[in-house]
């Protein structure tokens, strides 16, 4: 499956496959939208699969969250690979329930 990117306001519903292949659309779609927005939300819940290179793309995304001082939140039961890549960080805070992540201004759940 192809990668489809919704959004209404500051929330964006990605669905299908975030690899390698559609990379340059996910950076196209997300270039600079911390210059427009305050606080995007990511709706990951209907992503099938995330390669490496996928997780890469999120990271730098939060990176640039935090050097311009902006929230990005990710939610969905979306792919382990995710949650195993923003894991390995020590949380700022405790989640809010059982299925929860929180890692600096980033939060999955």
């Amino acid at each position: 499956m192809d990668l489809e990117i919704t959004n209404y306001n500051n929330r964006y519903q990605i669905e299908g496959t975030l690899n390698k292949f559609n990379l340059k659309t996910f950076n196209a779609y997300f270039a600079n939208i911390f210059d427009k927005l305050d606080d995007v939300l990511l709706d990951i819940e209907r992503v099938k699969s995330i390669d490496r290179a996928g997780v890469m793309a999120l990271a730098r995304l939060h990176n640039e969250s935090i050097t311009k001082s902006k929230r990005l939140s990710i939610i969905g039961l979306g792919c382990k690979e995710l949650y195993q890549h923003f894991k390995a960080a020590e949380p700022q805070e405790a989640p809010q329930d059982k299925n929860s992540i929180v890692t600096g201004n980033i939060v999955a759940a």
